[in-house]
């Protein structure tokens, strides 16, 4: 079942500046006209992508993208210290990658969008139904990074019992592409515990490319020039100076074969 919005107290902070204002009250419309039209009738307005001044960036909107990030194609993921770097293959593109950074991971995915209408409300909407059909319970809230899904999802656990697993939903509206993240482990259970994984979503560069694509078909990645795969276990240095996380990987590894891309 669907839990109720919890959204932000609409009281600025203290020293909060006009611009900050004005897109959180452009926010509050938006979610406002997207209820409203919902209540008319279930008909979906089509809202434009909502600023990103602070990210995640499309390739126009940064100098050099590969200063302390890792060069994956369709993607430049910042490098920090200590992270394990995998990624997630459908047939054979790969079309995801998972960082994982003590007991927390995220998942970034990025597909093609129109131009001016952003999806993940849409998006939003599909993996909450497809959730609660399974027999799992999601919370919608406002999160740091907009709104964004909490979800206790049905899974069977290694001794064969039934159990729950905690993710988030994350997700943004760019120039022609939506960027989305699934955050899991600790990061999920305890959202205060995700800061830093919320800077590599933010820090994550775009490059959609010039190719016409349908609306909704993922990004394809590749790996970095230099990677090599490595069993679990081994490390590989790799070192990228510059990122303002302090950048590094521990090791690339090519991750679990996806079944099914939304």
């Amino acid at each position: 079942m669907f839990g109720r919005r919890r959204k932000k107290s609409e009281k600025p902070e203290t020293g909060a500046s006009d611009e900050f204002e004005t897109e959180q009250g452009a926010n509050e419309a938006a979610g406002e006209q997207k209820d409203a039209a919902e209540s008319a009738g279930g008909e979906r307005v089509k809202l434009p992508p909502v600023p990103r001044p602070d990210g995640p960036w499309d390739i126009e909107e940064v100098g050099d993208p590969s200063t302390g990030r890792v060069d994956l194609g369709g993607l430049f993921v910042p490098g920090v210290e200590g992270m394990e770097l995998r990624v997630e293959v459908a047939g054979d593109a790969i079309v995801a990658a998972t960082i994982v950074l003590q007991d927390s991971a995220i998942q970034l995915q990025a597909f093609a969008a129109p131009k001016r209408e952003g999806i993940w409300d849409e998006v939003r909407e599909e993996i909450a139904s497809g959730i609660t059909q399974q027999g799992g319970v999601i919370d919608e809230t406002e999160g740091k990074l907009g709104w964004e899904l909490r979800a206790q999802v049905p899974v069977q656990l290694p001794d064969g019992t039934n159990g729950v697993q905690v993710v988030r939903f994350i997700g943004v509206d760019g120039v022609r592409w939506f960027l989305r993240g699934v955050i899991s482990g600790q990061g999920a259970v305890q959202p205060e515990a995700a800061g830093l994984l919320e800077q590599i979503f933010q820090d994550t560069v775009v490059v959609r490319g010039d190719s016409p694509m349908a609306p909704r078909d993922p990004i394809v990645l590749k790996l970095p020039e230099d990677a090599q795969m490595v069993p679990d276990g081994v490390q590989q240095e790799t070192v990228e100076e510059g990122s303002r996380f302090a950048g590094g990987l521990d090791k690339l590894q090519r991750g679990p074969e996806i079944t099914e891309v939304r």
